[in-house]
């Protein structure tokens, strides 16, 4: 399968699209195949449900504390499984990535680190996955080289850290390299989504339509929070696939730079 990066440019972007019945992954049984390894829509659910129990759980003892109880959308958490395929096919690509490049992983960023900022018990299994991605994440952003500050790029950022409501919308291209300044995330951010890329093309990535577009869990400094995002490499078109899917359930350490509300 091919992956494509929503942040390159037309005149490359025209990457081929395979379908992955041709392939002979067409389970809708399965949210992504990474090489040999499978991760399915089962694994995908028992995360999600995990932490919205956990964090049911963490809120109602708050409450019971306050003496206040509180309301049934209260109870449910921001995380979504499309945050949970992010992270497990992100995990499994940035390992692939370090072990190419010959790179030891320390594991210094723990779930009750992020717990406050992610809004998520370090009990969770998604606040896990968090810690060990960061580790991932900031080994390869320390390694790779920066990409190039390009309007796509910045553009790209912005409005996956828009769609969030982390950031004000419906701003010009002049006004997010302004807000941006030297854009070092930016930089960061996209040469680790370029890298992800790179490897998904490699071990023959496969996602299923319900979890497309796929991205790069990121974050980026918001004065004393983080603003959790996902910046797409494999987008909503592509690599395609005959499968009948069910629609989609409506339902972080400190990196460089900082974003204006």
């Amino acid at each position: 399968m091919r992956a494509r990066r929503l942040i390159a440019a037309a005149s490359v972007a025209a990457l081929g699209v395979l379908s992955l019945a041709a392939c002979g992954k067409s389970s809708p049984d399965v949210a992504a195949y990474v090489g040999d390894r499978t991760y399915s829509v089962d694994r995908v659910d028992a995360i999600y449900d995990d932490a919205q129990a956990k964090f049911a759980e963490a809120v109602r003892q708050s409450a019971t504390q306050a003496g206040v109880t509180p309301q049934a959308e209260q109870l449910r958490s921001r995380v979504t499984r499309q945050d949970v395929v992010n992270l497990l096919v992100s995990i499994d690509l940035g390992k692939r990535v370090v072990a190419e490049q010959g790179l030891q992983v320390p594991d210094q960023v723990t779930p009750e680190q992020l717990a406050q900022q992610l809004q998520m018990p370090p009990q969770a299994e998604f606040a896990k996955l968090w810690g060990e991605w960061a580790d991932i994440s900031m080994v390869l952003s320390q390694k790779l080289p920066p990409a190039e500050l390009s309007d796509a790029s910045v553009m790209a950022v912005y409005h996956a850290i828009e769609e969030t409501g982390g950031i004000q919308s419906g701003l010009s291209v002049g006004e997010v390299r302004q807000l941006f300044g030297e854009g070092g995330f930016v930089r960061t951010a996209s040469a680790l989504s370029t890298a992800l890329e790179e490897q998904a093309d490699k071990v023959d990535l496969s996602v299923n339509p319900r979890f497309r577009p796929l991205g790069v869990p990121s974050w980026v400094n918001k004065g004393q929070e983080l603003v959790f995002y996902a910046l797409p490499y494999v987008d909503a078109s592509g690599p395609v696939t005959d499968i009948s899917t069910p629609e989609p359930v409506a339902t972080p350490a400190e990196q460089a730079g900082s974003v204006a509300p």
